[in-house]
């Protein structure tokens, strides 16, 4: 990824955005310490803090293929759950303690199954999540997360106390107002931050010990305080869709003169625009309503779609976008239907919209580049 930010902290987020293994987990592992991943940023990150261990967000950097994981899924699945397992069936996740999986969609849930069968990591579980975002889902929601946190506590041997809860969601919340800062200095008419270099901070924060990641923000928000704005691009640009941690694939959208200023993605706005309560006395409560009903959704969750209009064409106007991209993985539902409603929604409110429909590893860059290119062009850019 070119880059002019010269800044040591930016060099270390960025290294560990482009591969699984970093130095810091190293570091921690060293050190007695356990990692747990897990699938979907609706899983409650602050659980795996406050139980003490470093949670490792599973993606698929670095996969070159699906080979071994072919005769796990049939041809029309995603294919982000196909490279992950690949690489596990590889042992690029043996340094895995623990895993946690959820039934955000039917591709990631048959992850779960398969590595039951096929691997033996000590910490294995799957979390319910509901569909919709009312009272009753907060409430089953509230359960779920009870028995995560049961069951993790139990196989490390230690008891996650309600005021261990409520200082990983401090802690948690720090992140996010670290990463909302971040994106403030993207609504310039400058930026000093690429959409590429921005993602692969936000994913740095996926595999990085909470302490060591919200350090290296700060000093990385300082040092962008002495780099010059971005400028001579033709447009800016607002990315929509499901699973993205590929700051590649923005580059070469940047490489055509757009400009990504910001992103409705769930490693970007929706793990980190809002907050999660610090003043709900009971923490599992709180963190039960932050991740069914207050945090930005995905259109894996019914009933929240007019919401989600309003929050990208909110974004729109936060971030001065001419023009919006919607990013789909090939065999998605749940966003096919949903970028189908967003064209709608943005047609009327006059907001150029494109969809791109993509494998889970870059690849057809050529087409990419001409669809971008043509995009540019009809905004008049």
């Amino acid at each position: 990824m070119e880059t002019n930010i010269t800044s040591k902290a930016f060099e270390e987020l960025a290294g560990a955005a482009a591969g699984l293994m970093n130095p810091a987990i190293e570091e921690w592992k060293a050190a007695g310490g356990k990692v747990v991943g897990y699938f979907c940023s609706h899983v409650p990150v602050e659980v795996m803090t406050a139980a003490g261990v470093l949670p490792f967000r599973m993606r698929g950097t670095g996969s070159t293929g699906t080979e071994l994981a072919d005769a796990s899924f049939s041809s029309i699945n995603c294919s982000f759950p196909k490279h992950t397992f690949n690489q596990a069936l590889r042992g690029e996740f043996d340094f895995l303690d623990g895993l946690i999986c959820i039934s955000s969609c039917d591709h990631v849930r048959r992850v779960y199954d398969n590595w039951k069968q096929q691997l033996s990591t000590p910490y294995l579980t799957v979390m319910s999540l509901p569909k919709k975002i009312g009272e009753a889902q907060v409430d089953w929601y509230y359960e779920e997360i009870n028995i995560l946190r049961e069951g993790l506590g139990k196989f490390l041997g230690v008891e996650i106390t309600d005021d261990r809860l409520r200082d990983a969601i401090k802690q948690v919340n720090e992140t996010r107002s670290l990463q909302r800062q971040m994106y403030e200095l993207r609504k310039r008419e400058r930026p000093p931050i690429s959409g590429a270099e921005a993602l692969a901070v936000m994913v740095a924060g996926s595999s990085l010990p909470r302490e060591r990641y919200n350090d290296l923000l700060r000093t990385l928000l300082a040092d962008l305080e002495n780099v010059q704005g971005k400028s001579g691009y033709r447009a800016r640009l607002m990315i929509v869709g499901s699973e993205l941690d590929d700051p590649e694939y923005l580059q070469v959208i940047e490489d055509q003169g757009g400009l990504v200023v910001t992103d409705s993605i769930c490693f970007g706005t929706r793990t980190m625009w809002v907050d999660c309560s610090e003043t709900e006395p009971d923490p599992v409560r709180a963190l039960a309503r932050y991740y069914i009903q207050e945090r930005p959704s995905c259109p894996r969750m019914n009933g929240a779609q007019p919401a989600r209009a309003a929050f990208v064409q909110d974004m729109v106007k936060e971030f001065a976008v001419d023009g919006v991209i919607g990013e789909r993985m090939l065999f998605c539902d749940f966003w096919c239907a949903e970028h189908y409603m967003n064209k709608a929604d943005l047609k009327e409110a006059g907001i150029p919209f494109i969809q791109i429909d993509r494998e889970y590893i870059l690849s057809g860059k050529g087409q990419l580049q001409t669809r971008i290119q043509a995009f540019l062009e009809t905004m008049g850019r």
